[in-house]
C-alpha cells in the first residue's frame, strides 16, 4: 500500500542531514492518523521535505528541552498536554498560522504557542481475526477477563500521550476526576494480572499484524485499519464512555529554518490541509463538516455522545503526577 511506500522512503529521508528548504518535524511518523499523505502533500504544494522520526509525545518533549540551546526541529507534534507544556517551557514560540482564529477557545494558547490540528476520540482498535475466537470487546471492564489474556495492549502511559489519554479515559470510567487517579490505578494493576503489552512507540503495524489484537488507540487509527488494511478490523467506543482529545503542533523556539516551519504550519491548517486530516477519519481543528463519504465510515453520532471533552490545562497538571503514579504502583 502507499502508505508502506512512504513510510519506508521517509524512513530513508531521516537518516540524511536537513538541507535549507527542509523543515524539520520531532514526531510526525507516517503511519499514525496518516502523516504518510500529509507529508506527501507538503512535499507537492510546498516544495518542503519534512524529516522526522517516530518520537512519542514525551520523548519530543524530552528532545525538545535537551536540545535547547541548538534546536534542531523546526515544527513538533504532539498531545495537547504535552503541547502546553511545550509553551510554559519555553521550547515553543508563539506563531498563528492563518486558520488560528477558527479554532475554538480552549484548543490553542492564546499567544499561539500551540493550537489543536484535529481531534480523535479514544477506544479499542480490534484486530478481529486475531482474537481466537472470543467475542469483540465491548466495554473497557471486559478487557480483564481470561479470555483476552496476552491480547490487550496500551501504550506506556508514563510517556506516550495516547496512553495517558487512555488512563484519563479508563478513570472516568470507573468514577475517577483529574484530581483522583485511583481507579485508573486500580484497573491498571487489574489488567496487569491478565498479561497486556505494553509498547512505547505507535503500534498500528502491530495490530494488523494481529501482534496486538487489542489497543487502547484512536478512532482515526481504528477506521484506517478497518478501511484501508486487509482483515477485519473495527472500533469499539466503551460502553462505560471515552474522552475526545486533540492533537497539537508548534513552531519550535529558535528552530533553525523558521520559515519553511511557519509555510508548514499555515497549510496544514489551510482548508486543503485540513481537509487531509479528514480522509485520515480525523475531525478537524477547524469546524468544518466532514464528508458524507467519510462520516458515513464512522460510528453513529449517538455513540460518540459516550466521549467527552476534558479541561485540557488541568489534564497536562495531573499528567506528571500520574505518569509516576503508575510506574511506581501498576505491577
Amino acid at each position: 500500500m502507499k502508505h508502506t511506500v512512504l513510510a519506508a522512503a521517509f524512513a530513508t529521508a531521516i537518516a540524511a542531514p536537513a538541507s535549507a528548504e527542509d523543515a524539520v518535524c520531532y514526531n510526525c511518523p507516517p503511519q499514525w492518523a496518516d502523516w504518510a499523505s500529509m507529508l506527501e502533500a507538503i512535499d507537492d504544494r510546498l516544495d518542503i521535505q519534512m524529516p522526522h522520526d517516530n518520537k512519542n509525545s514525551g520523548q519530543t518533549l524530552s528532545q525538545l528541552l535537551a536540545e535547547r540551546a541548538s534546536p534542531v526541529a523546526d515544527v513538533a507534534y504532539y498531545g495537547v498536554t504535552t503541547g502546553i507544556k511545550a509553551g510554559n517551557e519555553g521550547v515553543a514560540q508563539p506563531y498563528k498560522p492563518a486558520g488560528f482564529d477558527d479554532i475554538p477557545e480552549g484548543l490553542k494558547d492564546p499567544e499561539g504557542r500551540w493550537f489543536a490540528v484535529h481531534y480523535g476520540t479514544l477506544g479499542l482498535f480490534v484486530n478481529v481475526d486475531a482474537l481466537g475466537g472470543a467475542p469483540v470487546p465491548q466495554c473497557w471492564a471486559d478487557l480483564t477477563k481470561p479470555e483476552y489474556r496476552g491480547m490487550v495492549g496500551y501504550l506506556d502511559p508514563s510517556s506516550a500521550f495516547v496512553g495517558y489519554a487512555g488512563a484519563v479515559s479508563v478513570n472516568l470510567a470507573n468514577g475517577g476526576d483529574l484530581e483522583n487517579f485511583d481507579p485508573a490505578i486500580a484497573y491498571f494493576n487489574a489488567l496487569a494480572e491478565n498479561d497486556p503489552i505494553v509498547p512505547k512507540q505507535t503500534s498500528f503495524a502491530r495490530v494488523v499484524s494481529g501482534e496486538i489484537p487489542i489497543l487502547f488507540d484512536y478512532d482515526f487509527n481504528a477506521y484506517r485499519g478497518k478501511y484501508e488494511e486487509d482483515g477485519n478490523f473495527e472500533f469499539v467506543l466503551p460502553c462505560e464512555g471515552s474522552v475526545r482529545v486533540p492533537y497539537v503542533m508548534s513552531l519550535v523556539a529558535d528552530a533553525p529554518n523558521p520559515d519553511a516551519g511557519k509555510k508548514v504550519l499555515d497549510f496544514i491548517l489551510s482548508d486543503e490541509g485540513q481537509a487531509i486530516w479528514t480522509n485520515a477519519y480525523l475531525q478537524p481543528a477547524r469546524p468544518v463538516d466532514l464528508p458524507a463519504e467519510v462520516a458515513a465510515k464512522f460510528l453513529p453520532a449517538a455513540e460518540y455522545e459516550r466521549a467527552v471533552a476534558v479541561d485540557y490545562a488541568e489534564m497536562e497538571k495531573a499528567q506528571a503526577a500520574f505518569g509516576e503514579r503508575y510506574l511506581n504502583e501498576v505491577k
